[in-house]
């Protein structure tokens, strides 16, 4: 049984159509909701007038996920806006691996999703960005904040940590650790 799998797609659309574009929106996920494993989906613009509009779908699993892009519906959903809606890009997801994904893996809109590394590879380097930092963000409450009660301390530790985490020290060590990661 594989892991919850997460589309995302950028797709171009000229700003002009932004009515038009929600509609098809709207009905390719009521299409996607009839399948089974579809887990849910949305979008984001960067701005009003962007003509850039980001998407994301999610299945149970890979075969859910199969049959929802092999299916007639979609086909036929997709083809509803074939010159004026333009997919440029599509990743796919499964749970922590995304990190581990170098922004060269992703894809162009019509090629296959990039495989991520081993759990066990993946389990090495959080750890060794998590441990090194989780030991310094002790000691550094310990000496900053250590009469505050147990819970808050955590709190100002966990929301110190996780941003430096997600876009600061794990993207760097999965850089540095590529030799290792893909092999």
């Amino acid at each position: 049984m594989s892991a919850p799998v997460t589309t995302s797609v950028t797709r171009h659309v000229d700003p002009s159509r932004t009515t038009e574009m929600r509609a098809w929106v709207q009905a390719g996920t009521a299409l996607a909701e009839q399948f089974d494993g579809f887990l849910g989906s949305g979008w984001v613009r960067p701005s009003e007038d962007s003509p850039e509009w980001h998407m994301l779908y999610r299945f149970a699993d890979s075969a859910s996920l199969a049959a929802w892009e092999a299916s007639p519906q979609r086909a036929w959903w997709l083809e509803a806006a074939q010159g004026r809606i333009e997919a440029t890009r599509v990743e796919r997801r499964t749970g922590i691996e995304g990190w581990f994904d170098e922004p060269a893996t992703v894809q162009p809109a019509a090629a296959a999703p990039a495989v991520a590394p081993p759990r066990w590879k993946q389990m090495v380097v959080i750890f060794l960005v998590f441990f090194p930092l989780s030991l310094a963000s002790n000691w550094v409450s310990g000496h900053l904040i250590g009469d505050w009660p147990l819970p808050l301390r955590v709190l100002v530790s966990v929301l110190v940590m996780t941003p430096l985490m997600t876009y600061v020290l794990l993207p760097w060590m999965t850089r540095k650790m590529a030799w290792f990661l893909h092999r």
